[in-house]
């Protein structure tokens, strides 16, 4: 074989090329591509120091990832049915019945599992399936600055959720009552910053070990955020709500203190998580989608509060948990599965091939040859067994007060698809969207798809049961 001599004019002598030149190439293109995947994480991640190449993405089939989100999905389930019986009972407890603008913090808090809890959780499996946590200083340090960031957004969003119900109670009946007022804001901050700082800690947890278990952390740790979120932050508002209502009579300064106490603390988290280049900029640009994603949950409960205030349709209360639970965690999934599948493959700002479209079709998002079209597929046929098996545990435990009539199961099984069915396909639209604004879709997508879960499952069951009211069944089946 024959070997060329090359002269390259900032050198002394010649160089020898052997044949072997393709491998120089090849070096070439590598120090290439790690030259611009470092350059890539050091200006979207300041907190990732250069690393080791990411592991390669699981390999997943339909039956694996039914697999992977089937346990997570039903232990989900079950902890939105649980929040649905106590939802069920707590209606009838006298600050309930007093102060019913409790009834619209409820989606807003039960919400922020949505808004902070689950994209905590979908930031954190990005980290982990990137590379990002493998060493212990990277990961302590995501840690910390994830959980001082979520007890800021936390705090604040109980703040606003509390004047938001405020102004809806006020608005249509015409009257305020400054104690009710403060009752609100010092409930619903303490039960946000209380629940956020519970869930925060179990949400790392689940994705340390989902992750040294070889297990996709975004198949099991966004339900998992849900099976207990919606159970532990409707027992946390009915109790503490209970609790401060008792003391309105008695003690006129303990609601305001209280209500002092947890928004005190948010500078010291705030410089915690400032500190941390990890969530310094979810820090300062992330509150647009958490405050409206609030907003949008409020109309929810304002819808719940007007539904659950009639006598006729208490019923409703033991449902609402469920259809608004097993929506959000299904989207949830989904958003983060697409977003781990983007940073896998490019960077924000960066569109792919499938991406250009800016506004799929249906037929593109369920029945497509990707692997996320496989996953919505998967996550929609969930629905139906997964709505049966909750709505016979709430049956077979006597629970709230609607008969499971055919003619009943039917509307609710309408108003669960539609549900699922319209954000899966805004989940598809919405992340692909972010990502080619360069945005994160981390840190946006899932505080709105939440939030519209919640507003469209409100929505649609509080219409099925007036339709059913209006056909005729105005017996046991719907109401008391």
């Amino acid at each position: 074989q024959r070997a060329e001599v090359t002269s390259f004019p900032d050198r002394a002598g010649p160089v020898l090329v052997p044949d072997c030149r393709a491998n120089a190439k090849g070096q070439r293109e590598e120090d290439a591509l790690l030259e611009s995947a470092s350059q890539s994480t050091e200006s979207d991640d300041a907190c990732a120091d250069p690393s080791p190449a990411p592991p390669a993405p699981l390999k997943e089939t339909s039956f694996s990832i039914g697999l992977q989100v089937l346990f997570p999905f039903l232990l989900a389930g079950f902890g939105t049915v649980a929040a649905g019986m106590v939802l069920d009972i707590v209606q009838h407890w006298v600050v309930f019945k007093k102060v019913t603008e409790v009834f619209i913090l409820v989606p807003a808090l039960l919400g922020l599992k949505g808004n902070l809890e689950m994209t905590l959780a979908s930031r954190l499996s990005t980290a982990a399936n990137i590379g990002q946590m493998d060493s212990a200083k990277e990961m302590w340090k995501m840690i910390v600055g994830n959980l001082a960031l979520i007890q800021v957004q936390a705090t604040v969003v109980g703040f606003l959720a509390s004047l938001a119900a405020v102004i809806f109670g006020w608005i249509p009946e015409g009257r305020f009552k400054i104690g009710h007022a403060v009752l609100l804001c010092a409930s619903s901050v303490a039960t946000a910053f209380i629940a956020s700082l519970v869930l925060g800690l179990i949400m790392i947890g689940v994705i340390i070990g989902s992750r040294k278990l070889g297990i996709n952390p975004d198949n099991v740790a966004t339900p998992i955020a849900a099976s207990l979120g919606d159970l532990i932050t409707l027992a946390l508002l009915s109790g503490i709500s209970t609790a401060l209502y008792g003391q309105l009579e008695h003690n006129d300064y303990t609601n305001p203190l209280v209500c002092a106490f947890f928004v005190a603390l948010t500078p010291l988290w705030f410089v915690i998580a400032r500190r941390s280049p990890c969530t310094r900029e979810v820090l300062y640009s992330g509150w647009e989608p958490v405050i409206i994603a609030m907003a949008i949950s409020s109309v929810g409960g304002l819808i719940l509060d007007k539904t659950v205030s009639n006598p006729n349709f208490a019923g409703m209360a033991v449902f609402t948990p469920v259809i608004n639970g097993v929506g959000g965690n299904l989207v949830a999934v989904q958003a983060s599965r697409i977003s781990t599948y983007l940073h896998m493959s490019s960077v924000p700002g960066l569109e792919l091939g499938h991406t250009r479209h800016r506004c799929p079709t249906p037929c593109n998002t369920f029945f497509g040859s990707s692997v996320n079209s496989r996953s919505s597929r998967v996550l929609f046929l969930l629905v139906v067994p997964g709505h049966l098996v909750f709505l016979y545990t709430i049956n077979s435990m006597q629970a709230g007060h609607t008969t499971l009539t055919s003619i009943f199961v039917a509307f609710y099984m309408t108003a669960a698809l539609l549900q699922v069915l319209i954000l899966l396909y805004f989940a598809d639209w919405m992340v692909n969207w972010m990502w080619s604004r360069g945005m994160n879709p981390d840190n946006f997508s899932i505080p709105y798809l939440t939030a519209l879960g919640d507003l469209l499952g409100t929505g649609f069951l509080a219409l099925s049961f007036h339709v059913l009211w209006l056909i005729g069944d105005r017996d046991a089946d719907v109401g008391d």
